[in-house]
């Protein structure tokens, strides 16, 4: 399962775009490609319980339904893809949208957001 995982979203040749369903916790995301689900840890963070509404609300605001992001497989966790996750600029939901027609650059990492807000803490000897 992570093999085909990692082959479906690590393909370098191209960054997969998915879509964001749901943001299920401050490091859950129900992420759709296609016919197919999957639910995606943000690598390498944690929240605390009590920061965990605020990070729901932040990665919300960042993360309208059908936004559209780039995932980066760093492994698997119980059957949880584990990825680096880049919402693209100019999708669906994006406020660059209108401005943009075209493009989809990659946005910034949503963990480094969250850890920039005072939100979440990266954890030790994770690798990038």
């Amino acid at each position: 399962m992570l093999l085909g995982a990692m082959l479906l979203f690590g393909s370098p040749l191209a960054l997969q775009a998915a879509e964001v369903l749901q943001v299920r916790s401050g490091t859950l995301l129900q992420i759709g490609d296609g016919n197919r689900n999957y639910t995606v840890r943000l690598a390498c963070l944690a929240v605390t319980p009590e920061a965990n509404a605020e990070a729901v609300a932040w990665l919300r605001q960042q993360l309208p339904r059908r936004s559209r992001v780039n995932l980066r497989p760093v492994g698997s966790e119980d059957g949880i893809l584990v990825a680096r996750v880049n919402r693209l600029e100019g999708g669906v939901g994006s406020p660059a949208s209108s401005a943009r027609a075209t493009g989809n650059s990659p946005g910034p990492d949503l963990a480094q957001g969250l850890v920039d807000a005072a939100l979440a803490s990266w954890l030790p000897n994770c690798s990038s």
